[in-house]
């Protein structure tokens, strides 16, 4: 009988110890993300699961080009595509993003850009002061775009994000099984 106490206590704290490892790696390392809507089109897909990796932004160290999670102000979590970090001034002309005034090349937006017609524009003119009435990103601070440009809620409707809102960014694709992938 005592045996049988001892194995029963052994499989419990090993249990315990296994859902107190989970809850922590999810809550401060990784965690899943399901991406519902088509604003990161062709990016990732409606319905794409992505694990987000909060490692990086636990000490707020955002990249250009990152995919990111964050609370959006509607109390939804947004995923988006990073483009003006801290300080810097963004435009948009004839389709072509400029930071700082240099222009930058966004390949991943190229499959949208080839499918558009009569010489419509994926991302309309615009500069930052136009969109949130600021000359450059706030100090901690991010814009962010969905790479669907015609059809994303992002920071041209709801201004620069506080990096303390974002949750962490994503590149895994792990379902639907048949498109693993690695997004960039």
């Amino acid at each position: 009988m005592a045996r049988e106490k001892n194995e029963l206590w052994e499989w419990t704290k090993a249990l315990l110890i296994a859902v107190g490892l989970a809850a922590i790696i999810r809550y401060f390392l990784f965690a899943p993300i399901v991406v519902d809507g088509l604003s990161m089109s062709p990016t990732l897909d409606n319905g794409d699961r992505m694990i987000v990796n909060k490692l990086n932004y636990n000490v707020g160290n955002p990249d250009r080009f990152d995919i990111v999670v964050f609370h959006a102000p509607e109390k939804k979590d947004y995923i988006k595509r990073v483009i003006g970090l801290p300080g810097d001034k963004i435009e948009y002309k004839d389709d072509t993003l400029y930071i700082n005034g240099k222009p930058y090349k966004e390949p991943y937006l190229d499959k949208k850009k080839q499918k558009l017609t009569n010489g419509k524009q994926l991302t309309e003119d615009f500069t930052l002061v136009e969109k949130t009435g600021k000359e450059t990103v706030p100090e901690g601070h991010l814009f962010v775009m969905g790479d669907n440009r015609q059809f994303s809620k992002d920071s041209r409707h709801i201004g620069t994000i506080p990096i303390e809102e974002v949750i962490g960014d994503t590149n895994l694709v792990y379902w639907p099984i048949e498109e693993i992938r690695w997004v960039e």
